[in-house]
Protein backbone atom coordinates (compact mmCIF):
# COMPACT_ATOMS: atom_id res chain seq x y z
CA UNK A 1 0.00 0.00 0.00
CA UNK A 2 1.67 3.63 -1.00
CA UNK A 3 1.70 6.04 2.32
CA UNK A 4 0.28 9.09 2.40
CA UNK A 5 2.77 11.64 3.46
CA UNK A 6 2.42 15.35 4.54
CA UNK A 7 4.54 17.71 2.62
CA UNK A 8 4.05 21.89 2.87
CA UNK A 9 0.53 21.76 3.55
CA UNK A 10 -0.61 18.79 1.40
CA UNK A 11 -1.55 15.32 2.10
CA UNK A 12 0.17 13.41 -1.09
CA UNK A 13 0.79 9.74 -2.08
CA UNK A 14 4.76 9.04 -1.35
CA UNK A 15 5.33 8.98 -4.95
CA UNK A 16 4.07 12.41 -5.47
CA UNK A 17 5.66 14.32 -2.80
CA UNK A 18 8.85 16.09 -4.37
CA UNK A 19 11.11 18.66 -2.68
CA UNK A 20 13.70 21.16 -4.74
CA UNK A 21 17.23 20.12 -5.25
CA UNK A 22 18.11 23.88 -3.65
CA UNK A 23 16.74 22.55 -0.41
CA UNK A 24 19.07 23.12 2.34
CA UNK A 25 19.08 19.89 3.82
CA UNK A 26 20.19 18.57 0.51
CA UNK A 27 22.62 20.87 -0.16
CA UNK A 28 23.69 21.54 3.67
CA UNK A 29 22.37 19.71 5.92
CA UNK A 30 20.56 22.58 7.21
CA UNK A 31 17.24 20.78 8.82
CA UNK A 32 16.37 19.11 11.79
CA UNK A 33 13.76 16.24 12.87
CA UNK A 34 12.01 13.96 15.42
CA UNK A 35 10.95 10.67 15.16
CA UNK A 36 7.37 9.89 17.45
CA UNK A 37 6.30 6.41 18.16
CA UNK A 38 3.15 5.24 17.92
CA UNK A 39 1.33 2.21 20.28
CA UNK A 40 -1.63 1.22 20.01
CA UNK A 41 -2.62 4.06 17.38
CA UNK A 42 -1.32 6.82 19.92
CA UNK A 43 1.18 8.91 20.10
CA UNK A 44 4.34 8.30 22.22
CA UNK A 45 6.23 11.30 24.33
CA UNK A 46 4.76 13.64 21.64
CA UNK A 47 4.86 16.91 23.91
CA UNK A 48 8.31 16.52 24.57
CA UNK A 49 9.23 15.73 20.84
CA UNK A 50 7.66 18.55 20.24
CA UNK A 51 9.16 20.63 22.35
CA UNK A 52 12.85 19.81 21.15
CA UNK A 53 11.92 20.25 18.22
CA UNK A 54 11.50 24.18 18.66
CA UNK A 55 14.83 23.87 21.05
CA UNK A 56 16.31 22.58 17.99
CA UNK A 57 15.09 25.24 15.82
CA UNK A 58 15.71 28.33 17.67
CA UNK A 59 19.43 27.04 18.41
CA UNK A 60 19.44 26.99 14.75
CA UNK A 61 18.25 30.63 14.11
CA UNK A 62 15.62 27.87 11.92
CA UNK A 63 12.10 30.03 11.38
CA UNK A 64 9.11 27.72 11.96
CA UNK A 65 6.84 26.74 9.41
CA UNK A 66 3.32 28.06 9.16
CA UNK A 67 1.59 24.47 10.60
CA UNK A 68 4.17 24.16 13.08
CA UNK A 69 0.87 24.34 16.00
CA UNK A 70 -0.84 22.21 13.67
CA UNK A 71 1.58 19.60 14.34
CA UNK A 72 -0.13 16.74 16.32
CA UNK A 73 -3.17 17.17 14.03
CA UNK A 74 -0.80 16.43 11.46
CA UNK A 75 0.62 13.29 13.35
CA UNK A 76 -3.10 12.00 13.93
CA UNK A 77 -4.28 12.26 10.89
CA UNK A 78 -1.00 10.48 9.16
CA UNK A 79 -1.59 8.02 11.43
CA UNK A 80 -5.29 7.54 10.72
CA UNK A 81 -4.29 7.59 6.55
CA UNK A 82 -1.80 5.24 6.91
CA UNK A 83 -3.67 3.21 9.79
CA UNK A 84 -0.95 2.61 11.90
CA UNK A 85 -1.35 0.91 15.02
CA UNK A 86 2.53 0.18 15.83
CA UNK A 87 5.15 2.12 13.96
CA UNK A 88 6.61 5.81 13.84
CA UNK A 89 6.59 9.20 12.47
CA UNK A 90 9.42 10.69 11.09
CA UNK A 91 9.15 14.43 10.99
CA UNK A 92 11.83 16.90 9.11
CA UNK A 93 11.85 21.12 9.44
CA UNK A 94 14.32 22.53 7.03
CA UNK A 95 15.70 26.19 6.56
CA UNK A 96 13.90 25.83 2.96
CA UNK A 97 14.97 26.27 -0.88
CA UNK A 98 15.96 29.26 -2.14
CA UNK A 99 16.60 30.00 -5.65
CA UNK A 100 20.02 28.87 -5.75
CA UNK A 101 22.95 27.34 -3.36
CA UNK A 102 24.36 29.74 -0.83
CA UNK A 103 26.50 29.32 2.06
CA UNK A 104 24.24 32.54 3.61
CA UNK A 105 21.01 31.61 5.17
CA UNK A 106 18.34 32.73 2.89
CA UNK A 107 15.83 35.72 4.12
CA UNK A 108 13.29 34.03 6.18
CA UNK A 109 10.80 36.48 4.62
CA UNK A 110 10.82 34.96 0.92
CA UNK A 111 11.81 31.37 1.06
CA UNK A 112 9.77 29.07 3.30
CA UNK A 113 10.84 26.25 5.62
CA UNK A 114 10.18 23.04 4.12
CA UNK A 115 7.93 20.30 6.60
CA UNK A 116 8.02 16.77 5.80
CA UNK A 117 6.23 14.30 7.88
CA UNK A 118 5.91 9.99 6.92
CA UNK A 119 5.13 7.11 8.66
CA UNK A 120 6.94 3.42 9.34
CA UNK A 121 4.61 0.96 9.82
CA UNK A 122 6.31 -1.26 12.61
CA UNK A 123 3.91 -4.14 14.00
CA UNK A 124 5.72 -5.49 16.92
CA UNK A 125 7.56 -2.71 17.85
CA UNK A 126 6.79 -3.08 21.65
CA UNK A 127 7.38 -6.81 21.64
CA UNK A 128 10.32 -6.35 19.93
CA UNK A 129 12.12 -10.04 20.34
CA UNK A 130 15.26 -8.39 20.59
CA UNK A 131 14.96 -6.91 23.69
CA UNK A 132 14.87 -10.40 25.15
CA UNK A 133 18.17 -11.31 24.27
CA UNK A 134 20.20 -7.68 23.72
CA UNK A 135 22.47 -6.29 21.40
CA UNK A 136 26.22 -6.00 21.17
CA UNK A 137 27.83 -2.72 20.88
CA UNK A 138 30.95 -1.73 19.47
CA UNK A 139 33.23 1.45 20.76
CA UNK A 140 34.49 3.62 18.00
CA UNK A 141 36.01 7.62 18.39
CA UNK A 142 33.59 10.07 18.13
CA UNK A 143 34.28 12.65 15.55
CA UNK A 144 30.88 14.36 15.30
CA UNK A 145 30.89 18.13 15.44
CA UNK A 146 30.16 19.59 19.09
CA UNK A 147 26.40 20.19 19.30
CA UNK A 148 24.97 16.91 19.16
CA UNK A 149 22.30 18.57 21.77
CA UNK A 150 20.63 19.56 18.38
CA UNK A 151 18.79 16.99 16.72
CA UNK A 152 20.25 17.94 12.96
CA UNK A 153 19.83 15.88 10.04
CA UNK A 154 23.61 15.57 9.90
CA UNK A 155 23.69 11.55 10.23
CA UNK A 156 26.30 10.94 8.28
CA UNK A 157 28.77 9.64 10.89
CA UNK A 158 26.26 7.46 13.36
CA UNK A 159 25.52 5.68 9.80
CA UNK A 160 29.13 4.62 9.31
CA UNK A 161 29.11 4.25 13.02
CA UNK A 162 25.89 1.42 11.90
CA UNK A 163 28.12 -0.15 9.40
CA UNK A 164 31.22 -0.28 10.84
CA UNK A 165 29.47 -1.96 13.89
CA UNK A 166 27.54 -4.39 11.12
CA UNK A 167 31.13 -4.86 9.65
CA UNK A 168 32.30 -6.70 13.18
CA UNK A 169 29.36 -8.37 13.68
CA UNK A 170 27.81 -6.12 16.02
CA UNK A 171 24.32 -4.35 16.35
CA UNK A 172 25.41 -0.84 17.09
CA UNK A 173 28.19 1.46 18.25
CA UNK A 174 29.52 3.39 21.69
CA UNK A 175 30.99 6.75 20.72
CA UNK A 176 33.78 7.77 22.77
CA UNK A 177 35.84 10.82 23.61
CA UNK A 178 38.91 11.48 25.44
CA UNK A 179 38.40 8.27 27.05
CA UNK A 180 34.56 8.29 27.85
CA UNK A 181 30.88 7.11 26.12
CA UNK A 182 29.25 9.39 24.75
CA UNK A 183 26.17 8.03 23.03
CA UNK A 184 25.11 5.45 20.52
CA UNK A 185 24.59 6.25 17.17
CA UNK A 186 21.19 7.00 17.36
CA UNK A 187 20.13 6.21 21.40
CA UNK A 188 21.63 7.33 25.05
CA UNK A 189 24.06 5.04 26.42
CA UNK A 190 23.97 3.26 30.02
CA UNK A 191 25.06 0.96 32.33
CA UNK A 192 24.06 -0.38 35.88
CA UNK A 193 26.13 -1.43 38.55
CA UNK A 194 24.40 -2.89 41.77
CA UNK A 195 21.15 -0.19 41.82
CA UNK A 196 23.19 2.48 40.29
CA UNK A 197 22.23 3.81 37.02
CA UNK A 198 25.54 5.73 35.06
CA UNK A 199 24.48 7.69 32.24
CA UNK A 200 26.72 10.90 30.55
CA UNK A 201 25.14 14.07 32.17
CA UNK A 202 23.07 16.50 29.41
CA UNK A 203 25.32 18.93 27.64
CA UNK A 204 26.01 19.75 23.75
CA UNK A 205 28.02 16.65 23.59
CA UNK A 206 24.93 14.34 23.77
CA UNK A 207 21.17 14.31 22.49
CA UNK A 208 18.87 15.50 25.14
CA UNK A 209 16.97 11.99 24.80
CA UNK A 210 12.98 12.25 25.27
CA UNK A 211 12.94 8.77 26.08
CA UNK A 212 15.93 9.22 28.33
CA UNK A 213 14.17 11.70 30.37
CA UNK A 214 11.18 9.56 31.04
CA UNK A 215 13.29 6.62 31.93
CA UNK A 216 15.46 8.26 34.20
CA UNK A 217 12.02 9.98 35.88
CA UNK A 218 10.91 6.02 36.00
CA UNK A 219 14.20 5.06 37.42
CA UNK A 220 14.54 6.95 40.42
CA UNK A 221 10.56 6.54 41.27
CA UNK A 222 11.70 2.69 41.07
CA UNK A 223 14.16 3.24 43.86
CA UNK A 224 16.94 3.19 41.58
CA UNK A 225 19.40 5.62 42.17
CA UNK A 226 21.18 7.72 39.27
CA UNK A 227 24.68 8.99 38.13
CA UNK A 228 25.10 10.94 35.62
CA UNK A 229 28.70 11.10 35.25
CA UNK A 230 30.66 10.06 32.48
CA UNK A 231 31.88 6.72 32.36
CA UNK A 232 34.79 4.43 30.20
CA UNK A 233 34.97 1.60 27.85
CA UNK A 234 36.03 -0.52 30.56
CA UNK A 235 33.43 0.78 33.31
CA UNK A 236 31.13 -1.00 30.73
CA UNK A 237 32.94 -4.18 30.87
CA UNK A 238 32.66 -4.03 34.71
CA UNK A 239 29.24 -3.05 34.91
CA UNK A 240 26.16 -5.26 36.31
CA UNK A 241 23.66 -4.40 33.08
CA UNK A 242 23.87 -1.99 30.32
CA UNK A 243 21.40 -0.51 28.00
CA UNK A 244 20.71 2.29 25.86
CA UNK A 245 17.09 4.07 24.72
CA UNK A 246 15.51 5.61 21.78
CA UNK A 247 11.97 6.72 20.99
CA UNK A 248 12.19 3.13 18.59
CA UNK A 249 13.44 1.16 20.57
CA UNK A 250 12.54 2.11 24.46
CA UNK A 251 14.89 0.42 26.19
CA UNK A 252 16.74 -2.07 24.92
CA UNK A 253 19.74 -3.77 27.03
CA UNK A 254 23.03 -4.05 25.40
CA UNK A 255 24.97 -7.51 26.52
CA UNK A 256 28.20 -7.22 24.74
CA UNK A 257 30.98 -3.94 23.92
CA UNK A 258 34.13 -5.06 21.60
CA UNK A 259 33.43 -8.63 22.36
CA UNK A 260 33.59 -8.79 25.94
CA UNK A 261 29.99 -9.98 27.61
CA UNK A 262 28.46 -7.26 29.77
CA UNK A 263 27.11 -9.12 33.34
CA UNK A 264 26.09 -12.43 32.13
CA UNK A 265 26.29 -11.79 28.63
CA UNK A 266 22.08 -11.67 28.75
CA UNK A 267 19.61 -8.78 29.37
CA UNK A 268 19.51 -7.66 33.12
CA UNK A 269 16.42 -7.70 34.96
CA UNK A 270 16.42 -3.78 36.04
CA UNK A 271 16.80 -2.87 32.20
CA UNK A 272 14.27 -5.35 31.20
CA UNK A 273 11.94 -3.74 34.41
CA UNK A 274 12.38 -0.26 33.26
CA UNK A 275 11.77 -1.12 29.80
CA UNK A 276 8.57 -2.61 30.54
CA UNK A 277 7.40 0.33 33.28
CA UNK A 278 8.08 2.69 29.95
CA UNK A 279 5.75 0.59 27.75
CA UNK A 280 3.28 0.85 30.59
CA UNK A 281 3.41 4.44 31.89
CA UNK A 282 4.03 6.26 28.34
CA UNK A 283 0.58 4.59 27.18
CA UNK A 284 -1.03 5.96 29.66
CA UNK A 285 -0.33 9.07 28.46
CA UNK A 286 -0.03 8.53 24.73
CA UNK A 287 -2.04 10.74 22.71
Amino acid sequence: MTRTVYLNGEYLPEAEAKVSIFDRAFLMADGVYEVTSVLDGKLIDFDGHAKRLERSLNELDMPKPKAFDDLLEIHRELVRLNGIEEGMIYLQITRGAPDDRDFVFPDPETTEPTLVLFTQNKPGLANNPVAKKGIKVISIEDVRWGRRDIKTVQLLYPSMGKMMAKKAGADDAWMVEDGFVTEGTSNNAYIIKGNTIITRALSNDILHGITRAAVLRFAREAQMKVEERNFTIDEVKDADEAFVTSASTFVMPVVEIDGAAIGGGVPGERALRLREIYLEESLKAAV
